[in-house]
């Protein structure tokens, strides 16, 4: 097992202090997002689209949940929280985060592991098993030549003083040829010296029998990789000179690798190994970052004061919430529903909570069906896929106006309606359009999309759409109240039914908007009205 020594026991405090915080460390997105932009995941039940992960913020409930403690674990995380899975093996794996979460000697052993993979050169081991790989160039036989051919000359020189001209020119040529192959090394500086740290931390992650049961078969993979490590660790070496004020020391080790062409010889050796090895080294990923990802959602439940582990139903059971809260929203409201035989359509005004509400049931249902983590007090759900319509926007460089994009959005809902079960989440669906046309195309949508045993949550102003949809979804709304004081208090609380009170004109007039306006906003809002629903029922 693992043991601090006192020398480190400042690290086993700021473990056991990091349990259940926030992390402080930046975040490099762009860099994390790497493993998932390139990882095959076409027999995932479903990779969240980038649409889907923008209107629901998901860049910033990354950085909530994330508790990881190296770069591997936060790369696999990431994909993790994109690819619902088809199947999981959730009851080792709850096994496992309730070992971390209560034994913390267990848990500060693997912490100071894991810690030794938080370098930014991390981030590039999953290119080792992902990325093509370079191919030595057609004249690579030079190589093996110029080098055989220094060390001949070398030798030569301690009993031929006149080869010494022929040496120095053989000595140049291959300094050509040492520098023309630094820039194919150093893509492979910072990866090589990190895989050969994950190996080593995989070997003594695998020596826990709890760990074990991650991947029974790992060994094989940790001594297939180790076979390459002398090789590797030729370039650890260069990696550490790098920067070096003692490079100097180093000068004469240089020397030689020109001479003798040791880099490019070695390189293409070891390209050529790791091109044979992608399974095992990304076996090796695999372990340690799902190690560290249960550890997180360990440290993650044990920084909440509410959550569960959800329930998952049959397809047609649809969704029941108890107590379910945003985690991204501080003192958020908390709230039930049940969405058991149908549809949820939300009415109520600007800033009442309405689409705080559908990201909230979004969000719980990703993490429920990733990390088995719900933020609620209950949380029943069947396996899903979620698409949504919550932020869209004008596509001005391919000239697409906002109702177009919402058009094209909405499509592709429908196209995928009746394979499986679905959450669609629509927030003021077509508000792009007119009021007339809006209802009705909205309803039609809507109506088609809660068949085939989908689960649609839906906000809208448009009360008369309550009304046009109440056989087939469920109706409820959000409201807040003025006072004489000219104040406009929300509760976000939800509550059953449709809206019915509307106070736009009441809050014009709570900002002392003129006395002529409101009058003239009230008596046109009650013959407008009177005429639309008149319309409607005709």
């Amino acid at each position: 097992m693992i043991k601090f020594t006192n020398h480190n026991k400042k690290d086993k405090q700021k473990f056991l202090n990091a349990f259940g915080k926030l992390k402080e460390d930046p975040f490099d997105f762009e860099q994390i997002e790497n493993y998932f932009r390139k990882k095959d995941n076409s027999a995932a039940f479903q990779v969240l689209s980038d649409k889907t992960c923008r209107d629901l913020d998901f860049n910033e409930l990354f950085m909530f949940l994330d508790r990881t403690n190296s770069k591997v674990g936060q790369q696999f995380l990431y994909n993790q929280l994109r690819t619902i899975p088809s199947d999981s093996n959730k009851t080792e794996h709850e096994k496992l985060i309730s070992e971390f979460t209560n034994n913390s000697s267990f848990r500060v052993d693997i912490q100071g592991q894991l810690a030794k993979l938080n370098k930014m050169e991390t981030f590039y081991i999953h290119s080792l098993f992902q990325d093509e790989h370079l191919k030595p160039p057609k004249w690579f036989f030079v190589i093996k030549l110029l080098s055989f051919t220094g060390l001949l000359l070398l030798i030569l020189l301690f009993f031929y003083s006149q080869a010494f001209f022929a040496f120095l020119g053989v000595f140049i040529i291959n300094a050509g040829v040492h520098y023309w192959n630094k820039r194919n090394l150093y893509p492979y500086l910072a990866s090589l010296p990190q895989l050969l740290k994950l190996n080593s931390i995989a070997r003594d992650l695998f020596k826990f029998d709890i760990l074990k049961k991650i991947n029974p078969n790992l060994q094989e993979s940790i001594r297939i990789v180790g076979k390459i490590k002398n090789r590797i660790s030729f370039f650890k070496m260069e990696a550490n000179m790098q920067g070096d004020l003692m490079a100097i020391v180093w000068g004469f080790f240089e020397l030689l690798k020109i001479l003798f062409l040791l880099e490019p010889l070695l390189l293409f050796r070891v390209i050529k190994d790791l091109d044979s090895k992608r399974k095992e080294i990304e076996e090796l990923f695999l372990f340690v970052g799902q190690i560290d990802s249960l550890l997180s959602v360990a440290s993650l439940r044990y920084s909440l004061n509410n959550y569960c582990v959800p329930k998952i139903l049959d397809e047609d059971k649809g969704i029941i919430v108890k107590d379910m809260y945003h985690p991204l929203i501080n003192d958020c409201v908390k709230n039930s529903i049940s969405a058991a035989n149908k549809s949820v359509l939300l009415t109520g005004s600007n800033m009442s909570g309405k689409t705080s509400f559908i990201k909230t049931i979004g969000i719980n249902t990703i993490t429920g069906l990733t990390l088995n983590t719900c933020f609620s007090k209950e949380f029943y759900l069947p396996k899903l896929r979620i698409y949504s319509a919550i932020r869209i926007n004008d596509d001005l460089m391919n000239d697409k106006s906002y109702y177009f994009e919402e058009v094209l959005t909405i499509k592709e809902m429908i196209d995928n309606s009746d394979n499986g079960t679905h959450l669609f989440l629509l927030d003021e669906i077509f508000k792009g359009t007119n009021t007339i046309e809006r209802v009705s195309a909205g309803k039609a949508v809507l109506r088609f999309l809660a068949g085939a045993g989908n689960i649609v949550f839906v906000s809208t102003h448009d009360i008369e759409l309550a009304d046009l949809l109440k056989d087939e979804y469920s109706l409820y709304h959000f409201s807040e109240k003025v006072d004489n004081n000219k104040t406009v208090n929300f509760d976000y609380k939800l509550k059953e039914g449709k809206l019915k009170n509307r106070n736009a004109i009441q809050i014009l007039r709570i900002n002392d908007y003129p006395k002529d306006i409101i009058h003239e906003a009230r008596e046109l809002s009650e013959e407008l009205e009177k005429n639309y629903y008149s319309a409607f029922k005709e």
